[in-house]
């Protein structure tokens, strides 16, 4: 629970000063710090992410009384249905995020295997 609170503010904060692919770096540094399952970080990652788009999209949508939603889903869906770009929008949001957490912690795993360069693990002539 702690790594989606980590992950929804400090991608929120991220994308005040960088672009939206930030959200992608900050699950990977917190899944690669704090990660301990495969399945786990995907969906703390999903989960932050997505939270914070879906927060971003329902007041953009409800600050334009849906008129900006309804023109964006019939430009992309050709339907007049602000709740199907809103899901889409979490979605996507959410497996950028999920891929990313999940990167990170395959990483620090590739690292943590490594082994030290030593006598016992050369190879014998």
């Amino acid at each position: 629970m702690i790594q989606i609170l980590l992950i929804a503010i400090f991608s929120l904060l991220a994308q005040l000063v960088l672009p939206w692919w930030s959200i992608a770096v900050v699950a990977f540094i917190i899944c690669f710090w704090r990660g301990q399952r495969v399945g786990s970080t995907f969906w703390q990652g999903f989960a932050g992410i997505a939270a914070v788009w879906l927060v971003y999209a329902l007041l953009i949508h409800s600050g334009t009384d849906g008129v900006f939603t309804g023109r964006m889903s019939e430009l992309l869906f050709n339907a007049n249905n602000a709740t199907l770009l809103l899901v889409a929008i979490t979605v996507l949001s959410g497996l950028v995020g999920g891929l990313a957490g999940l990167s990170g912690f395959f990483v620090r795993q590739a690292i943590g295997n490594q082994m030290p360069n030593n006598a016992t693990n050369r190879p014998r002539s």
